[in-house]
């Protein structure tokens, strides 16, 4: 048991980790280089300086609860996704069992939370999970959108928030437990680029295309408003 400890801590995490950084760089760029040079790229290459603000704009206004008319227009998956994406970003960096992983295999560690705080953030990111589930088993306008991947990437996400969970708080068999939790948190870093996890990287990328497009192409900056955008 212990060398399958180290054999997914060690060689299968550093596959993992390559996979999911190149993939998701190798997303973002193909994402750019995709857009049609006329009605995209040559306007964005004349006014970088004022896109380029634009698209921050965006993409920072976007990861603010509520900040935005589409986050007030969804309350429900406004909550539900601030609350599993908190949870999800913060504890797999920040938590302390990761980052003494961080230290043994690739030298270096980063700060970490408190595990009172990872707890409870774990337990926020199940809920905003639940929400999220239930809005698409309920909703009819999102339920027809719904895909098969759309569940296993629910479930996926959920495997090692509750294996990690449960084996820190010792309940069931500790070592079954983590091995559950390394495997389905490997899948998940290694399926992110070519999947709808993808949106870790391509977020950026579309509301960075958003945003450059309404302050050059649509005004943005020169609104009589005085609006940034319309959001």
């Amino acid at each position: 048991m212990e060398n399958l400890f180290n054999i997914l801590t060690g060689p299968c995490l550093y596959i993992a980790m390559a996979v999911f950084t190149i993939g998701l760089i190798g997303r973002f760029v193909l994402y750019f280089l995709g857009l049609d040079w006329k009605l995209d790229r040559v306007a964005y290459k004349a006014h970088m300086g004022q896109g380029l603000k634009g698209g921050v704009h965006s993409a920072l206004k976007w990861l603010v609860p509520f900040a935005t008319h589409g986050w007030r227009s969804q309350p429900l998956a406004a909550i539900g996704f601030f609350l599993l994406h908190i949870g999800v970003v913060l504890v797999p960096i920040f938590l302390l069992g990761h980052n003494v992983i961080l230290q043994q295999r690739l030298g270096f560690s980063l700060p970490t939370l408190p595990q009172g705080v990872a707890d409870a953030l774990t337990i926020l990111s199940l809920v905003g999970l639940a929400i999220m589930l239930l809005r698409r088993l309920l909703l009819p306008n999102v339920r027809i959108l719904t895909t098969g991947q759309d569940y296993f990437l629910i479930v996926l996400v959920l495997i090692p928030l509750v294996t990690g969970f449960l084996a820190v708080q010792g309940f069931g068999d500790y070592k079954a437990l983590m091995l559950c939790h390394i495997i389905s948190g490997e899948v998940l870093l290694v399926l992110a680029p070519f999947t709808k996890l993808s949106h870790i990287a391509l977020y950026f990328a579309s509301r960075m295309q958003i945003g450059m497009d309404y302050a050059i192409k649509r005004g943005g900056r020169t609104r009589e408003s005085g609006a940034f955008f319309p959001w």
